[in-house]
């Protein structure tokens, strides 16, 4: 029997103990790869320990270097900050990886093929904001500052090239906005440029403006492969790039750092829906999947990620935001009969 990997699993809120137990149990048909320290985050771990993101959470993915994560909800009101924001930090998880890739059959688009490689640390999430008096109002005026180094800029970028060269892809975009951020987006250009050098006569790459870089997204994909970008519009970008293939259901993502990665849907905790059974698991799974190439089990991965590609085209126990009428259950049991 292949040795399992500890990892820790944070079921999180809303849809995410059903969308888990889903993911859990398909993982378990192909052998239990991983031994799952469950931990809790978000209002579950309000309710577990007083704390949206407890002291225990934090030691397991300190321990185990690895965690699945599935949505959580961050508390409204009294100064809590992003839970997301907050692993991202502990960890230095600089990299978000997000694959973006037509699973769905007669959708708008078709032969989508790309990932977004986003800055997870910097820019303008660094969210340094404050008021200033104006016109006699103490908060009269508002400010929000970010910030680039030239370290990170470097990392995020070879980043995207190394996946580009592992992984068989022909071209890296640069995204930025340095017509009009010349110092902030300047300099994340410039040391990406420098980056791209270095894979000359490999890698293929371009520039974009991210406003034309939208535009085109949206009137050709297919000319997208690889993007490399800086947090706020690698946010931005990477949903529009999962609206393109059907939304966000189908679209995973990763969070990668030199001694820890955590795994996980974008989605949100959709409470509509939550305890209804209706939740679509595959972005989850996705994320599952993921996590095995992150662990060498690559002959796994590409096993799950087929089962999922030709469960959702073929409509098998499909829930309602894949044209379906099944639930969680029948999607995951549909998947399980592929593997």
């Amino acid at each position: 029997m292949t040795r399992q990997i500890e990892a820790t699993l944070i079921p999180g809120d809303g849809i995410g103990p059903e969308i888990t137990k889903a993911v859990t149990a398909i993982l378990d048909h192909m052998g239990a790869p991983f031994k799952w320290d469950v931990q809790q985050a978000g209002m579950a771990g309000v309710d577990a320990a007083g704390v949206p993101l407890p002291q225990a959470t934090l030691d397991s993915i300190h321990r185990t270097k690895l965690a699945l994560k599935g949505p959580l909800t961050t508390p409204v009101g009294g100064g809590f900050k992003s839970i997301n924001l907050q692993l991202r930090q502990e960890f230095e998880l600089y990299a978000n990886v997000r694959p973006t890739k037509t699973i769905k059959k007669n959708g708008r688009f078709d032969g989508i093929d790309m990932v977004i490689f986003r800055e997870n640390l910097e820019g303008y999430y660094i969210a340094d904001e404050g008021y200033i008096e104006h016109n006699g109002d103490p908060e009269g005026k508002v400010y929000s500052t970010g910030y680039n180094t030239k370290t990170e800029a470097r990392r995020i970028a070879r980043a995207a090239f190394e996946y580009a060269v592992a992984n068989g892809r022909k071209k890296v975009s640069i995204v930025h906005k340095a017509n009009i951020l010349k110092l902030l987006s300047g300099m994340f250009l410039e040391e990406a440029r420098d980056v791209a050098k270095e894979y000359d006569g490999r890698i293929e790459y371009d520039e974009r403006i991210v406003d034309a870089c939208a535009m085109q997204m949206v009137m050709y994909p297919e000319a997208f492969d690889v993007i490399v970008t800086t947090n706020l519009f690698g946010d931005i970008l990477s949903d529009l790039a999962a609206g393109l293939i059907g939304g966000l259901g189908l679209a995973p993502g990763a969070n990668i750092g030199e001694d820890a990665a955590i795994f996980e849907a974008v989605h949100g905790s959709a409470p509509d829906i939550a305890g209804k059974g209706l939740a679509n698991p595959c972005a989850f799974l996705m994320a599952a999947g993921m996590m095995l190439e992150h662990v060498g089990r690559v002959d796994d991965a590409k096993r799950l990620r087929q089962a999922v590609i030709d469960t959702v085209q073929s409509g098998d126990g499909a829930t309602p935001d894949l044209g379906g009428t099944g639930n969680t259950t029948t999607l995951a049991d549909a998947i399980i009969s592929r593997l």
